[in-house]
């Protein structure tokens, strides 16, 4: 399935500020059944981006706008194919967990088995496993894949889906305490109680095309938040629970990560005495074929422009970041 994605940011300063360094996570991965045919970023003012891939394989741009200016926008274009996954086994078989065990011992899953920012074990998170059921030690007497699926189904529907009810920066015992929350907070709480029973867990940032006439509880026109869980002999499967699904090729994948402070879109400073606006508006659509086979993925570069004399250091204010719906 081929796709055309624009995913347009923008921000609006209560006054002139004189420079914006911001870093973005927009770029789609081009991995097993994913592959990002073309990108390209645009950013205004003008600035020079530059890019690397951090030690995920992300792959994070960074620009500097050190002119005045009251707005900033950034529009990210690409074009992504991905193929259908194939169906999952109904389940792993005898002697599932030692194979994992195995697995875990001879690679590298320390920081999709510890605690991280979002996605900490505390008592709510304890009690909200009790609550449901769930084995917060090793289940080895339900097969791995069964509990993961479980564990979806069972945080999608412990949890409404309420936009806006949490923050960017709010914690998951925010999303407990009212049993509402957004796919960032269903990811961070699947996340945390995954790792908590042994199962490697890490958190998927990117976008959902939502199919004509199908129910989703996702917001469209926003970026998408879901969940991988590591698997013996099947490698890193996503489940999604705020849609209580396995993640297919409606699923866009842009960045992995512990949780979502690795892997936000946009996350930045600016200088200057103002406050910050935030608007973003993501256009997910199916294409009818893919770009010419030499196209390769791009990024729109400009001259910087030269800064202004400035005689004393200005406040500095972090910018404002997405919530994943």
């Amino acid at each position: 399935m081929f796709y055309s994605i624009r995913h347009l940011t923008k921000f609006r300063y209560s006054a002139p500020v004189s420079e914006s360094v911001m870093e973005l996570r927009m770029c789609p991965r081009s991995e097993g059944a994913q592959r990002c045919l073309n990108f390209k970023l645009t950013v205004t003012p003008r600035s020079r981006t530059s890019s690397h891939r951090d030690y995920l394989g992300n792959v994070v741009h960074y620009f500097d706008v050190p002119g005045a200016h009251r707005n900033l926008t950034i529009l990210a274009h690409a074009m992504v194919d991905v193929a259908p996954r194939p169906p999952l086994p109904t389940d792993l078989g005898a002697g599932a967990w030692d194979r994992l065990e195995q697995e875990i011992a001879a690679g590298d899953f320390w920081e999709n088995l510890a605690p991280s920012q979002f996605a900490r074990w505390s008592d709510p998170i304890d009690e909200f496993g009790r609550e449901l059921d769930l084995p917060l030690a090793a289940a080895r007497d339900v097969d791995p894949l069964l509990l993961a699926i479980a564990l979806s189904d069972k945080v999608h529907d412990a949890i409404e889906y309420v936009p806006k009810s949490t923050r960017v920066d709010s914690p998951v015992d925010v999303a407990l305490e009212n049993r509402q929350g957004v796919c960032q907070d269903y990811s961070h709480i699947m996340i945390a109680l995954a790792r908590r029973m042994g199962l490697p867990c890490r958190y998927v940032s990117g976008y959902l095309f939502h199919r004509q006439g199908q129910r989703t509880r996702s917001t469209e026109g926003a970026t998408h938040a879901w969940v991988e869980v590591y698997l013996p002999d099947l490698g890193w499967i996503g489940f999604d629970p705020t849609n209580q699904t396995v993640a297919d090729e409606t699923h866009v994948r842009t960045a992995i990560g512990r949780d979502y402070a690795d892997v936000p879109p946009t996350r930045g400073v600016f200088k200057g005495g103002a406050t910050s606006e935030l608007i973003v508006a993501v256009r997910v659509a199916p294409s009818d074929k893919a770009p010419p086979p030499e196209t390769e993925i791009e990024t729109e570069d400009w001259s910087s422009v030269t800064p202004p004399e400035r005689p004393e250091p200005e406040p500095i204010a972090e910018q404002q970041q997405q919530q994943q719906q």
